[in-house]
């Protein structure tokens, strides 16, 4: 195994920069938080207003969207 093969957590920037990497478009303003589509996939999204999304919440999302830990990682 090379290079970094563990999740951080990531800044909200970083978060949506990576998932635009994957197809997402967005985000857009939903009700209480923001969301993304891919196709007929629609993903909401942590608020902007945390410092950094969690490891744990960015496993349950990529996991929601089936990006796997290593796409994710190299993204």
């Amino acid at each position: 195994m090379s290079g970094q093969h563990k999740l951080t957590p990531v800044s909200w920037p970083e978060f949506v920069r990576k998932l635009k990497g994957f197809g997402f478009e967005g985000p857009f303003q939903g009700g209480k938080h923001p969301y993304m589509i891919k196709g007929s996939l629609v993903l909401t999204i942590p608020n902007p207003h945390r410092s950094e999304i969690s490891v744990d919440l960015v496993t349950r999302i990529i996991r929601q969207v089936g990006i796997s830990r290593d796409e994710w990682i190299e993204k």
